[in-house]
């Protein structure tokens, strides 16, 4: 807490280049977020300066009652849900085209998989979920996020995230035994 500390006061008191670290240090999170969720990568891009933006405007209120990275994550998230109903989009892959066309020519049982098709196949079926089951797997599987945080995040209980992470591998599961006969995944 005490690097969040510091640099949060060389950035109140007008240093551009502590801001410039924020940003360094907490665009991946951000972005994973943003780009779970918004489909067009111009969309995720400006999301994401909004989001740095805002966090700016609201530093002087951060009272550090959680760590940093949570409460831009809780900034972030909260951003992204308003971008998207403000322009009503469905959260959907701007490749499922391509990803419909992969999922059209599955390998034959007998030959070797390739581990980039399993990736696009597992990213592809991320975005099928519901928006609240993708943003609590990404910030738990991809940002390594404990429940409490996520939870703070989230602005949802702990149990809701534990649910919401199990229903969300549940389904995943689902679909991919659909995809591949279930000796294949053992």
């Amino acid at each position: 807490m005490e690097e969040d500390e510091i640099i949060v006061r060389r950035i109140l008191q007008g240093e551009q280049a502590a801001f410039r670290s924020l940003v360094d240090i907490h665009q991946p999170l951000v972005y994973h977020m943003i780009n779970r969720l918004v489909d067009h990568e111009d969309d995720r891009q400006d999301v994401c300066q909004e989001v740095f933006l805002k966090v700016f405007r609201k530093l002087p209120s951060f009272r550090f009652q959680s760590k940093l990275s949570t409460w831009i994550a809780t900034i972030a998230y909260r951003h992204t849900l308003n971008h998207l109903r403000r322009t009503k989009r469905a959260a959907t892959t701007s490749l499922d085209k391509v990803s419909m066309k992969i999922e059209d020519h599955r390998p034959l049982a007998d030959q070797q998989i390739d581990q980039n098709y399993i990736t696009n196949q597992v990213h592809h079926m991320i975005r099928q979920l519901p928006e609240k089951y993708r943003i609590v797997l990404t910030l738990y599987h991809l940002e390594d996020m404990p429940y409490a945080e996520i939870a703070q995040v989230c602005d949802m209980p702990e149990g809701t995230v534990k649910n919401y992470i199990f229903r969300a591998r549940k389904l995943l599961k689902e679909k991919l035994e659909r995809i591949y006969k279930k000796e294949e995944l053992l």
